[in-house]
């Protein structure tokens, strides 16, 4: 039914990762071949391309769904439908910026200081040209094939660069003084496709087993039985989504507990559930939390 289009390069593998733990395992022959399959009866093929062309090809109907950066779509210009952020990147859950960066020694503070004719290199040209045409900024923007930061201050004048956390930036002798866009990676479809009833819902039932996936990373299930006397003292502890679950025990003596919590509190909370007068207490993994 659909047609499936997922990024080659830095986000490849993080990619491949999360349709695997969303049971949509990502098959081919190798891993430099552009041409998939999941055995899955919603999807009939897959490509894996690089995530500038993927919007593009989108918007043109060549897929009905992809996964890219909302740069790129903005790049391009492309008319797609977003279904929705995926919260993952190829480092960290942080969204990416492109950003506009020049010398840290430089007089200008903001984009508004920068003067007409100002040299500016980028690897999004066209959105670096809308941003600076809708300021009033005559601007030279000229494309990067990389390294952007290396050409200031001798050969640009700024740079529209993209980073997670500024680090490099910086590293590099650079300031940030205004920023285009702030990106996650974006679940995104034909609008035609979209629009059609069985494969919106096709791709709302994918969508939902990725969400599934990234919500559940981080937490655990804790299991814990609690003596009648102190359930409160118990769930006073449990940072929990939702209320926790809580059912009788056979026999009457006591409850158990269960709930779900983040897995980098578990470490003072296990402890802390004994020291209440916890007992059984049991933790698990989770691959999916759907609500």
């Amino acid at each position: 039914m659909l047609k499936l289009v997922l990024p080659k390069g830095s986000l490849e593998k993080s990619t491949m990762e999360l349709f695997e733990a969303a049971d949509l395992k990502i098959r081919r022959d190798s891993a430099v071949t552009y041409k998939a399959s999941v055995d899955d009866p919603r999807i009939d093929e897959v490509r894996i391309l690089r995530p500038q062309e993927i919007p593009r090809y989108v918007a043109e109907g060549l897929f009905d769904l992809g996964i890219t950066g909302r740069d790129w779509v903005e790049e391009t210009d492309s008319e797609v439908t977003s279904l929705g952020e995926l919260r993952y990147s190829k480092a960290t859950e942080l969204p990416v910026r492109i950003v506009v960066a020049v010398p840290a020694d430089s007089p200008f503070e903001s984009v508004a200081d920068l003067p007409s004719g100002v040299r500016v290199s980028s690897e999004y040209p066209e959105l670096t040209r809308r941003f600076f045409a809708d300021r009033g900024i005559d601007a030279d923007i000229r494309l990067s094939y990389g390294a952007t930061e290396a050409k200031v201050p001798d050969i640009v004048d700024c740079i529209v660069d993209l980073t997670e956390t500024g680090r490099a930036l910086r590293a590099a002798g650079l300031k940030i003084i205004d920023t285009i866009l702030t990106s996650y990676t974006e679940l995104v479809a034909n609008p035609a496709s979209a629009a059609d009833p069985a494969k919106a819902h096709a791709m709302a039932q994918l969508h939902t087993l990725l969400e599934g996936v990234l919500e559940a990373r981080g937490k655990v299930l804790v299991k814990v039985n609690v003596p009648k006397g102190r359930l409160d003292e118990v769930i006073d502890l449990l940072p929990s989504m939702k209320a926790p679950t809580v059912n009788e025990l056979y026999g009457g003596e006591g409850y158990a507990v269960e709930t779900v919590v983040p897995k980098n509190a578990i470490n003072t909370l296990i402890p802390a559930l004994s020291d209440a007068g916890g007992s059984d207490i049991i933790e698990l993994p989770i691959s999916k939390i759907v609500h």
